[in-house]
This record gives structure tokens, C-alpha cells and sequence, in this order.
């Protein structure tokens, strides 16, 4: 077996695939239910289920705040937490170029089994092949989860109404800032991390504390203006926005004055959007600030009834402008 690289027979399915798989992936993703063979064998789910699905080609693989395989099982335990499910499994399929680096496949295999550990989620099946060298970009990762809803959970974007408040569980913009950075393409030097986080555990402290929930978000491409764009035309509402209020790091707010950058627009893998009734909004705002991953969770608007469809900024000087629309890709591979 190489024990530098990744190649072509690692993905033949004899010898080294075997190999390959005992080394990095039983490795870190052991656990009495994870199989070998072609299908896992799960105990039953009492409550209502929800399942996700999800693709990740982030580039660089490795950036500050994290990995590949951090963002992989990030991003689908976000997606079923903002549905109100507790994760409980994960399966995971690698796509792997030739040539890439072992040692490089362990360390995000490790990332995923440290975050998913945190979180108290199972990779319970997996799946890997290897493409020739120019067919993808280093690793490619697909995650699938399934999780139990809670039993008061009952969250869509369906649901905004007008008078309910818009919070944000942190700063905005900093994953999709770091990932430009880290792309060096416009030579600027920033110490920006990403918000990567698993957000399951806050989600179930806002439903210890609340069950006024209307709607749970994580603005990942697009950032935080595209969900609210989202949200207000499945709604069919209007979204306005306190441009003061809205929380951005000093680091990322100067590489977007730089750039001519709108940080609404920059993707988070950490952030969520929630929207609740007034009544609630400083409940779930003190209940998210003392969460790991939430400590600067801000109100930042409210849902109106008139503009439906629309997000409106109120900027700092009083004046109202509608948030354009987002259009194209602002940053590509950004997970």
C-alpha cells in the first residue's frame, strides 16, 4: 500500500480498498452500528424523522476554523437541527482524487469523527471512489443524516408572520470571507476564521427555552440576505432590516470595504436565522448567548407585512433601501 497518496486501486474495491478503509475510515468512524456490509441496520425511530442530504467541494480543503470534513458533517446536522431533529446518523460518501494525500484523508477523516462525537451523531455507512488525477479536486464529500424531530418542533419557512422578530445567532460573512482569503487571490493577509460549528446543541437549548418558533435557517451559501429572501417569499411577507444591528467581525467588514463586499451576502457554516414572535425574540437571544457557539446573537429586523417578497435595509443614516436581490455565484466551492 502507498503510504503517501491515494491511488486508482484504492477505489478498485480489492486488496487496498480494503486497506484504505480500515486505515482511515474504521479508524475514526468506529462505532456498534457502523457496517461493513451493504447497508446499515438501524434501531427504530419513534417520533417524526427528517433526512438531509448534502455535497461538499470546498476549496482549499483546509482552511482556518477548520476542514473539509469538519464542514461535512457540519453542514447536515445544521440542516436537520434547523428542522427541530436531534442527528442521530450519518452516512458519508468520498469521491477522492488520485494522488491526494493519506495523511491529508486522515486528518479530515478525524475532523468528522471529532465533530460528529460533539454533537453525539453516528457515521453508520460510508462509501469511497477514487477519480483520476484532473476529475475532481482533491476530495470531494456527500453526507446524508437522519434525525428524530423533537415533539414541539414545527419549523418552515412557511411560516414567518408579520410583527415577529429576525434574529441572528452571531456575526455574519466570516466563512465565506476566510475561504477568499484563503484562495489568496487578492493577496490580502486576515487572521478571519471560519464560524464552522455543529448546531445541534444550540437548537435544542432554544427549544428547552421556547416553542414559539416560527422559523430556523442556517445561511449557508447565499449568507444570511439570501435566506431572508428565501423566507420572505415562501411566507409571502416582507423582511425589514436594521443595518446597525446586524453583528459583522472587524476582520470581515474590512476585507468587504476592500473588496466592495455586502457581508449578508457571504456565506456562514455556523450561523443560524431564526425567526419568533416579538414576545420571544430577547428570550431566544439571552438563550442563544449563552451558547458556545451564539455568544453574539443579535435581533436584527422584523417581518411587515407590506414589501412581501422584498428585504428592506434601514441603514444608519435612517434612510430605507431594498437589499438587491442575489444573483449568480458570488464565491464559488465555498462548501
Amino acid at each position: 500500500m502507498d503510504d503517501k497518496t491515494v491511488t486508482l486501486a484504492h477505489g478498485a474495491g480489492g486488496t487496498q480498498t480494503n486497506e484504505l478503509i480500515d486505515r482511515v475510515f474504521k479508524a475514526h468512524f468506529a462505532n456498534p452500528l457502523f457496517t461493513g456490509d451493504d447497508a446499515a441496520v438501524l434501531p427504530p425511530i419513534r417520533g417524526r424523522i427528517a433526512t438531509s442530504t448534502d455535497g461538499f467541494i470546498v476549496s482549499p480543503w483546509k482552511f482556518p476554523g477548520g476542514n473539509i470534513g469538519k464542514l461535512s458533517i457540519c453542514g447536515t446536522v445544521n440542516d436537520l437541527s434547523c428542522m427541530g431533529a436531534k442527528p442521530l446518523y450519518l452516512t458519508c460518501g468520498f469521491v477522492i482524487e488520485e494522488g491526494f494525500s493519506l495523511g491529508a484523508l486522515e486528518e479530515i477523516a478525524a475532523a468528522m469523527e471529532k465533530t460528529a462525537a460533539e454533537v453525539g451523531v453516528r457515521i453508520v455507512a460510508g462509501d469511497t471512489k477514487v477519480a483520476g488525477r484532473g476529475q475532481c479536486d482533491g476530495v470531494f464529500i456527500n453526507t446524508t443524516g437522519i434525525g428524530e424531530i423533537l415533539p414541539q418542533a414545527n419549523t418552515s419557512g412557511t411560516l414567518a408572520k408579520p410583527g415577529d422578530a429576525v434574529i441572528v445567532s452571531g456575526d455574519v460573512g466570516r466563512h465565506g470571507c476566510t475561504i477568499l482569503i484563503a484562495r489568496n487571490d487578492f493577496g490580502i493577509a486576515s487572521d478571519v476564521d471560519s464560524d464552522c460549528a455543529p448546531l445541534w446543541g444550540t437548537v435544542e437549548a432554544l427549544y428547552q427555552a421556547t416553542d414559539g418558533i416560527h422559523v430556523i435557517r442556517d445561511a449557508t451559501r447565499g449568507g444570511v440576505g439570501t435566506v431572508l429572501y428565501e423566507i420572505a417569499g415562501q411566507s409571502g411577507v416582507g423582511i425589514a432590516i436594521d443595518a446597525p444591528a446586524v453583528p459583522v467581525d472587524p476582520r470581515v467588514k474590512g476585507v468587504c470595504g476592500m473588496l466592495g463586499l455586502e457581508p449578508l451576502y457571504l456565506a456562514c457554516e455556523g450561523r443560524l436565522v431564526i425567526i419568533a414572535p416579538q414576545e420571544q425574540a430577547e428570550k431566544i437571544v439571552d438563550t442563544l448567548r449563552g451558547c458556545k457557539y451564539s455568544q453574539n446573537a443579535a435581533i436584527i429586523g422584523r417581518v411587515t407585512e407590506e414589501n412581501a417578497g422584498r428585504v428592506i435595509m434601514e441603514t444608519e443614516i435612517g434612510t430605507q433601501t431594498v437589499l438587491p436581490q442575489p444573483k449568480g455565484e458570488l464565491l464559488p466551492r465555498i462548501c
